[in-house]
């Protein structure tokens, strides 16, 4: 009786495997954090140039792209053993990163980041398939939301901490860094007390176990709005965040200020992680992905309007609104996909989401330079309020979308 009753964000964090997992979603995120930022930074300092400083977040980026064929990957083998050797194989590699010095040496960091990208695209898809045998599918959307306020709240010290950190002994301390937290989260993986069969041997093609992922998402009547809105979202997101320096050009404060707006956003995500499983349960997924969508419309076009007051609760607002979809996204991935498909489902649904984030960002990059921020802004608020009322359920009155997200 005092299980049902206590509140299931408490409940999730008194199970031992999930505590695991959340803790290593923080060792992990918090090195990864740290070398993202301090990436361009040493290359800045090793060149001197902008676009092959840029070129290390294409690195890390570029192989989502093959996210369907990478999670292929977390089906053909145990999740588990998996996870740790994508952990150590990381750990190994970003100790390389000790020997670059020169611009000559680049060549080696771009390879690991490079590598790095790929080997998260298998590592994401195996840890959510694997969380599906060690949480109740209740709990799964609480245990996701407090993933993702995990990962916010990480993004808020890790950056700062990798730029001391760097600025103090150089690059190739944050690579350490982040090598040392790869090992540690080996060993909370290693932890972890889940029991998994031996996966089917695969038939047919490669060509055809790929798309089965793509196949899969396109036919189901719950993920396939949820995919497309993700990612009309994710692509409105980047456009969004292209005209963040312009905005603060627009308050008449330095580019240092970006920094404190990311912060106010950060703390809206880490609150709504904490809010995300209640309300899935009362609001379904799609209903739940599309309050934060429209919440994300009116704080985009909010932002036009050249106010310190309005920016930061416009940030906050940011903040909660965009995590609600890619929750419910992977929710709802996680509870309507056998666990067969799942490892391919999750690389697949994450390609197609986050993908369109990086072509906004370009698009973003050259569009903020020919039309006025304001806008834009404004355009994207009104495709984002159409994208929310699409994907909303056609009447009030219809239960969740989904039989896992009913109470």
């Amino acid at each position: 009786m005092t299980t049902r009753t206590t509140w299931p964000v408490v409940r999730v964090l008194r199970d031992r495997d999930a505590g695991l997992y959340l803790s290593g979603v923080v060792v992990s995120g918090f090195g990864t954090s740290a070398l993202w930022l301090a990436s361009g930074v040493w290359v800045k300092d090793l060149t001197g140039s902008d676009g092959l400083a840029a070129l290390c977040v294409l690195a890390l980026w570029l192989p989502t792209l093959a996210g369907p064929l990478l999670g292929t990957l977390a089906d053909r083998v145990r999740r588990k053993p998996l996870l740790i050797g994508v952990n150590l194989l990381l750990g190994a590699l970003l100790v390389a990163l000790v020997g670059v010095d020169a611009p000559g040496d680049l060549w080696l960091l771009y390879a690991v980041l490079f590598v790095y990208g790929a080997a998260g695209a298998v590592h994401d898809a195996a840890e959510s398939a694997l969380v599906t045998t060690a949480v109740d599918p209740l709990l799964l959307g609480d245990f996701n939301g407090l993933r993702m306020t995990a990962n916010e709240g990480v993004k808020l010290l890790a950056p700062l901490a990798g730029a001391g950190l760097y600025a103090a002994y150089g690059g190739a301390s944050v690579a350490l860094l982040d090598a040392a937290t790869f090992v540690l989260a080996t060993g909370l993986y290693a932890l972890l007390r889940v029991r998994e069969e031996k996966p089917v041997p695969p038939t047919g093609s490669r060509r055809e176990r790929t798309a089965e992922g793509a196949r899969h998402l396109w036919a189901h009547p719950v993920l396939r709005p949820l995919v497309l809105a993700g990612g009309a979202t994710m692509l409105c997101a980047g456009l969004n965040g292209a005209m963040l320096y312009a905005v603060v050009d627009d308050l008449g404060r330095s580019p240092a200020y970006a920094g404190v707006l990311y912060a106010v956003q950060g703390a809206g995500s880490v609150a709504v992680g904490l809010l995300s499983g209640t309300a899935l349960r009362r609001l379904g997924a799609r209903r739940f992905a599309a309050s934060g969508i429209a919440l994300l419309a009116l704080a985009v076009a909010l932002r036009a309007v050249p106010s310190d007051p309005v920016a930061l609760a416009c940030c906050a607002a940011i903040g909660a609104g965009l995590p609600a979809v890619l929750i419910a996204t992977l929710t709802s991935v996680q509870r309507e996909t056998t666990d067969a498909l799942l490892g391919r489902v999750t690389a697949t649904a994450n390609t197609l989401v986050y993908a369109p984030n990086v072509v906004g960002l370009a698009a973003g990059a050259a569009l903020v330079e020919l039309v006025s921020h304001r806008l834009v802004l404004v355009a994207l608020g009104v495709v984002l309020l159409v994208t929310a009322v699409l994907l909303r359920p056609p009447f009030a009155g219809a239960g969740p979308p989904s039989a896992g997200v009913s109470p």
